[in-house]
């Protein structure tokens, strides 16, 4: 489920910035559907600004933009907005999801989370935390702000890309091969069979063809009628040769 909220989160980030603004201070708010799941929706877009612009209420008394406790180091050194603030802000989201707790919540106030930030600090990712939602949630507190990459590259992040959702590979044993072998042999000997049946049941269409041909038939007759020619009689008149 956390995979799926924060693909969804992702996805509208990518609407987001592709219209040239920055959500900077991240929040999300679930709707169950009909069919006994959620779909979770990036809401409170009162802040939202647009790219490299200062937020009126950034102040040296107040230096954050957005919510504090989900807030990137940057955001405390400079007030304008980048889209990987929101990148941060989506680790500490996933943070949270996985915990049930605020990032930064031994922290007591704001004063207490500016020297943090002002070191580059990130909050404290638990060891119950899964491996690869760890290394996601890294990527987004990197500290420096174009490791994060961006959302198109997070959403390619094998956190959100798990080998078991993949469809299994299918292992075809010998015994399975040896019966998809027997299988289309039968098939095959059911079609010649049905064929072999299709064939009896047509009558059969035989031409019958005259056992010689006519110009055959002709030379026959012409030779029948030839007059037969009687050879004369050797002339018996011959001389002995001694």
């Amino acid at each position: 489920m956390v995979r799926d909220f924060t693909r969804m989160i992702l996805q509208g980030l990518v609407s987001i910035h592709a219209h040239g603004y920055v959500h900077f201070d991240l929040k999300y708010d679930i709707f169950p559907r009909g069919d006994s799941s959620y779909e979770l929706k990036i809401s409170d877009f009162g802040n939202c600004t647009k790219v490299e612009e200062v937020p009126n209420h950034w102040e040296v008394d107040f230096p954050f933009v957005g919510t504090p406790i989900y807030m990137p180091p940057e955001s405390f050194h400079d007030g304008a907005v980048k889209k990987t603030l929101d990148l941060w802000s989506l680790g500490c989201l996933v943070l949270e999801m996985y915990t049930g707790e605020v990032p930064w919540n031994d922290v007591e106030t704001d004063e207490d989370l500016m020297p943090l930030l002002d070191d580059s600090k990130a909050p404290e990712i638990p060891e119950s935390v899964p491996c690869d939602a760890r290394e996601f949630i890294e990527t987004c507190f990197a500290r420096k702000s174009e490791d994060r990459g961006n959302e198109y590259k997070l959403l390619l992040h094998r956190f959100l890309n798990r080998e078991e959702e993949k469809p299994e590979k299918i292992v075809v044993t010998v015994a399975e091969k040896r019966n998809s072998f027997l299988l289309k042999l039968k098939m095959r000997i059911k079609r010649a069979s049905k064929i072999t049946m299709d064939i009896r049941k047509k009558p059969l269409n035989l031409k019958v063809f005259p056992s010689k041909a006519p110009q055959f038939k002709k030379v026959l007759n012409k030779f029948l009628r030839l007059k037969k020619i009687h050879l004369k009689p050797l002339d018996s008149n011959l001389v002995s040769v001694q």
